[in-house]
């Protein structure tokens, strides 16, 4: 893993919490993104080197809704940015860790993506993330 990428932050309102990470960061988003797949609106900003994510569900059986509905709003994973996907995922499974997703996927902003089960991380979700060729 070469760095954090970014960490998502799951949101109720995104025109609310954008305003408030707006204030916070005192730059506007640089990108927002509607993932179908996932029933995810996402928003995107950039602090150094790394990103936050702002995460709103579109339907109530999203992951972001149900993760709101059982633990409020507030960081809800954190992205490493990955050389080779492929063998990261491998890797970790190899190592003993137990993966929500055991091939990439499509995700927001040009990346491919897979999720590490919390259960296997420490109570964290974790997010794999490599940028699409």
């Amino acid at each position: 893993m070469r760095k954090i990428e970014h960490l998502g932050i799951a949101v109720k309102n995104m025109e609310a919490s954008a305003k408030l990470y707006e204030a916070l960061l005192g730059k506007p988003s640089y990108k927002s993104e509607m993932v179908e797949s996932e029933g995810v609106n996402t928003m995107f900003f950039k602090v150094g080197e790394s990103k936050i994510e702002l995460l709103e569900a579109t339907n109530p059986e999203s992951p972001i809704a149900k993760f709101i509905e059982k633990r409020g709003e507030g960081i809800h994973h954190i992205a490493y940015d990955v050389e080779d996907i492929y063998k990261e995922i491998e890797r970790l499974k190899n190592a003993g860790f137990e993966m929500i997703h055991n091939s990439p996927k499509n995700g927001a902003d040009n990346k491919l993506i897979a999720f590490l089960h919390p259960k296997s991380s420490g109570g964290v979700l974790v997010e794999l993330c490599q940028e699409r060729n």
